[in-house]
C-alpha cells in the first residue's frame, strides 16, 4: 500500500515520486518496474516528469523507464502518456522510445542470414512489425511537454516549475508541492533462498531469473541462465539480476556470456548492468538487435557509440550458421514479434533445448498473416515447423497479439506439454489441469536435466580454471600441459585452517570452489580488514616467490575445493616469464595496506576482490611534497594516481573546483584512456602518498573491467 509522505508526495518503493493532482497522478522519475508499484494500488499515472539525470551509469539503471507505462496506458487504458522534460531530454528519449516502441527505422537482414534473402524462413520484418504495432508513430502514444524559457509547463490547472536547484515545484490551485529533482532507485528483487555454500555451476542446468512479465506486481520479470560446462549464459537478464545473483551466493565470474534477444526494457535492462559488473563479457545478438541496443543506451547514457562497443565483446549471430558457446551448439532464428526478436535452440551431448523468446506461436494466426501477405511462403512454413521434438522447451506466453496464448499451449498433446516450461506469464494466468510447468524463480530451483558427460571432462575443467586466472593469461599450450601434470586437488571443510601465519610457504592455491578469508594481515585487525577470496582467485604466491613465512592465517569460510601446486613446481612453472617480478611488485604494494585504501574509496569500494587484485598488480607507491603538480592543465600526461594518504586539489583556469583525499582517483579517465590533454591541474596540498598507475597499464585494466571505468569517470 503506497503511503503519502508529510511533504505531499508518495515515495515509490522502487524509486521515484508520485503526486496526486486535479489532473491525475504525476510521477517524477521512473526507475525500472515502478509501474508494478503504482499498478498494485491502481495509481498508474498518465503524466511523467523526467528527473535531471535519467541514467545511473554506475549501476546501469535508467530512472526514465517509460516503455511499460506507455504500453499500459495505450493498450489497456487507450490513453496517451504525457512526458514533461527539457528539449535535450526529449531528443534523448525519442531515440530510446523509437527503438522499443517502433523498432529500427532501417532494416536489412540479408547480411544476417547465411544465404541472404534466399534463406528458408527469411522474414519481411517491416511488414511483421507493422502488423503488430497498433499505432502509426510516437505521436499516437506520447505527448511531450517541454519546459519553456522560464522552466515552466502548464498542464490543465497544474503548473510544473523546474527550480534553479534542479528540484520541481508542482502548483495545483492553492496546493504547492516540492519534489526532489534527483531520483534514486531501490533494488526490489525477490531473493528466494541464499545458498549457504557458493553455487556450483553444473554441467547442464537452467536457473530462472524471473518467470513473469513486466506488468505483474507479484513476481519477477522473465529471464534465465543456461549453465553449460560449468559456465553461465544469461538470456535477457531482467533488471537487478546481477545484484540478486551476488545475494544468492553466485560468483559473477561464473557468467561470461549474455544472449540479447531483443530491445524491450524487460529484456535488455539487466544486460547493461552485467556489462558494468566485473570483467568484459561477450554479448551474442544479431547486428539489427545490437544496433538497437547501442542506439538506445547511447541516448540514455550519452556515451558515444564507439565507447559503448568497447565495454564488451560483441559476437554477431548469423542465422543458419551454428555458434559454439561454452561447448553447446546454438542455432538462432527470428521470432514473430513487434520488433526484431531472436529465439534459439542448442544441442549439448544428448540434450536438446529450444527457447522461443517473445514470439507469437499460433498456427491460425500464421495462416491469416500468410493470407494477408505479411508472411512470405518460406517464413510461413518455417513458423509452422516449430521443433516440438526437442527434449526441453522453454516457451513464452502472454497477452495476444504480441504473445502466445497459454490456452494454445494447453491444447497441445500431453507428451509435448510435459516438455514445456512456460515463461513470461503470471502465476494466476496459468490454466489448471495441464501438464505445463511454470518456471520457478530462484537459484534453489535450478533445473538439472539428465546429461551424459563428455569425454576428458576432468582435464577440461582444470584447463577452464587455468584460463580464468588472469596472471596466467597468454601462457602457451605447453604451460597448460605442464599445469595438468603438476596440479593437485585438496578439499577443506567450512572452518578449516588452510594456512597458518608465520609458517614456511609450501604451496600455491587456486580456489576451484568456495570462499576463503584472510585474518591477521599486517598484524592489526583495526587497520587491515578481513579479506575474502572466491572461486577462480589465487593466494599463497607471495611467500613462495619471496621465500618468506606466510603473512596471514587463511580459513575456509565455506567448504572449499582448491587446486594446489607445490613450491618448487610452481617456481618452475613461472620460470622465463614476467610473473615472478609482477608478484614481487604486488606483494610490496600490499605491504602498504592498499586493499584497505581501495575498499574504503568512494571510487573503488564496489570492486570485487578479483578487480582489486588486478588493480594492485599495476600500482606503484610514491610520495610527493606539498605544492607538487601531479597533472597540468592542457598538458599530456602518462600517469594517473590513487591517493593513499594526503590531499590533492583540482583547478581549472586557476579556480579551485574540488579537493581529493584518501582513496580518490586523481586524473581524468576519459582523457588518459584516449591519450588527450588534461582539462584540469591536480596539485598536492600536503605531503602526499600516492599509488601511481601508468597510462598503458590503466588502459588495459579498464578494457578488462568496464564497470571500473564508470566509477572513475568523475566530472569536476
Amino acid at each position: 500500500m503506497l503511503k503519502e509522505q508529510t511533504r505531499g508526495y508518495i515515495e515509490l518503493p522502487r524509486g521515484g515520486y508520485l503526486v496526486e493532482t486535479s489532473e491525475g497522478y504525476f510521477q517524477i522519475g521512473s526507475p525500472p518496474e515502478t509501474i508494478k508499484d503504482t499498478m498494485a494500488d491502481k495509481k498508474t499515472p498518465l503524466v511523467f516528469i523526467l528527473p535531471n539525470k535519467f541514467f545511473h551509469v554506475e549501476k546501469g539503471i535508467s530512472t526514465a523507464e517509460l516503455e511499460f507505462p506507455i504500453y499500459f496506458n495505450f493498450f489497456l487504458r487507450q490513453k496517451k502518456t504525457t512526458i514533461i522534460c527539457t528539449a535535450e531530454q526529449k531528443d534523448q528519449l525519442i531515440t530510446v522510445l523509437k527503438e522499443s516502441l517502433m523498432g529500427p527505422e532501417e532494416i536489412n537482414l540479408e547480411s544476417e542470414y547465411l544465404n541472404g534473402a534466399e534463406s528458408f524462413g527469411f522474414p519481411d520484418m517491416k511488414a511483421e512489425m507493422g502488423y503488430f504495432r497498433g499505432y502509426k508513430g510516437l505521436d499516437d502514444v506520447v505527448d511531450f511537454q517541454v519546459f519553456d524559457r522560464d522552466n515552466m509547463v502548464n498542464l490543465g490547472k497544474v503548473l510544473v516549475r523546474k527550480l534553479p536547484s534542479g528540484d520541481f515545484r508542482i502548483t495545483d490551485g492553492t496546493k504547492e508541492t516540492e519534489i526532489p529533482g534527483e531520483v534514486g532507485f531501490n533494488i526490489k528483487y525477490e531473493i528466494g533462498h541464499r545458498l549457504e555454500e557458493p553455487f556450483q555451476a553444473p554441467l547442464l542446468g537452467i536457473t530462472c531469473l524471473g518467470p513473469s512479465h513486466g506488468f505483474d506486481p507479484e513476481d519477477n520479470t522473465s529471464g534465465f541462465i543456461i549453465w553449460l560446462n560449468h559456465q553461465g549464459i544469461m538470456v535477457d537478464p531482467p533488471v537487478n539480476s546481477t545484484e540478486w545473483l551476488r545475494m544468492s551466493n553466485v560468483n559473477p565470474k561464473l557468467i561470461n556470456h549474455v544472449i540479447l534477444t531483443h530491445c524491450h526494457a524487460d529484456h535488455d535492462a539487466g544486460t547493461f548492468q552485467k556489462i558494468m559488473e566485473e570483467t568484459k563479457i561477450t554479448i551474442h545478438a544479431t547486428a539489427t538487435v545490437m544496433e538497437s541496443f547501442i542506439r538506445k543506451y547511447s541516448a540514455l547514457t550519452k556515451i558515444p557509440r564507439k565507447e559503448l562497443l568497447e565495454l564488451f565483446h560483441f559476437q554477431q549471430i548469423i542465422i543458419g550458421r551454428p555458434a559454439m558457446i561454452n561447448g553447446g551448439e546454438f542455432n538462432f532464428h527470428y521470432a514473430l514479434h513487434s520488433i526484431p526478436s531472436v529465439g534459439f535452440e542448442f544441442f549439448f551431448q544428448d540434450q536438446s533445448f529450444v527457447y522461443t523468446s517473445d514470439h507469437l506461436n499460433e498456427p491460425d494466426v500464421h495462416d491469416k498473416m500468410y493470407e494477408k501477405g505479411v508472411l512470405p511462403e518460406s517464413r510461413w512454413k518455417f513458423l509452422k515447423e516449430f521443433p516440438w521434438d526437442r527434449r526441453i522447451i522453454y516457451h513464452e506466453a502472454g497477452i495476444p497479439p504480441l504473445h502466445t496464448r497459454v490456452s494454445y499451449l494447453a491444447s497441445l498433446p500431453p507428451e509435448i506439454q510435459e516438455k514445456i516450461t512456460v515463461y513470461h506469464i503470471a502465476r494466476t494466468d496459468m490454466p489448471p489441469g495441464t501438464k505445463l510447468k511454470l518456471a520457478r524463480f530462484g537459484i534453489e530451483n535450478t533445473v538439472y536435466p539428465e546429461i551424459t558427460p563428455p569425454k576428458h571432462m576432468e582435464a577440461y575443467n582444470l584447463l577452464d580454471i587455468l584460463s580464468q586466472i588472469d596472471i596466467f593469461s597468454g601462457f602457451p599450450i605447453e604451460k597448460a600441459k605442464e599445469f595438468l601434470l603438476i596440479v593437485r586437488e585438496e578439499k577443506y571443510k567450512r572452518g578449516d585452517q588452510i594456512i597458518k601465519k608465520g609458517t614456511p610457504g609450501d604451496k600455491f592455491y587456486i580456489i576451484a570452489s568456495g570462499n576463503v578469508k584472510f585474518e591477521g594481515l599486517l598484524g592489526d585487525s583495526d587497520i587491515a580488514p578481513v579479506k575474502r577470496y572466491g572461486q577462480y582467485e589465487y593466494f599463497g604466491e607471495a611467500s613462495l616467490v619471496l621465500d618468506l613465512p606466510r603473512a596471514a592465517d587463511v580459513y575456509a569460510e565455506t567448504d572449499v575445493v582448491a587446486l594446489t601446486i607445490e613450491k618448487n613446481k610452481f617456481l618452475q612453472f613461472i620460470r622465463n616469464t614476467d610473473l615472478r617480478q609482477n608478484l614481487i611488485r604486488l606483494n610490496s604494494i600490499r605491504d602498504s595496506n592498499s586493499w584497505k585504501t581501495l575498499i574504503d574509496s568512494r571510487h573503488f569500494k564496489g570492486l570485487t576482490s578479483h578487480q582489486v587484485t588486478q588493480l594492485e598488480m599495476i600500482m606503484r607507491l610514491s610520495k610527493v611534497n606539498k605544492g607538487s603538480v601531479l597533472i597540468s592543465e592542457k598538458a599530456f600526461y602518462h600517469e594517473a594516481y590513487i591517493i593513499r594518504h594526503g590531499k590533492v586539489s583540482v583547478y581549472q583556469q586557476g579556480k579551485k573546483l574540488a579537493e581529493l583525499t584518501d582513496g580518490d582517483f586523481v586524473g581524468e579517465i576519459y582523457a588518459i584512456s584516449k591519450k588527450l590533454v588534461s582539462n584540469y591541474t591536480f596539485k598536492a596540498e600536503s605531503e602526499t602518498e600516492l599509488f601511481s598507475i601508468s597510462q598503458n597499464e590503466l588502459i588495459q585494466y579498464i578494457k578488462r573491467n568496464p564497470g571500473v571505468y564508470m566509477r572513475m569517470n568523475t566530472v569536476y
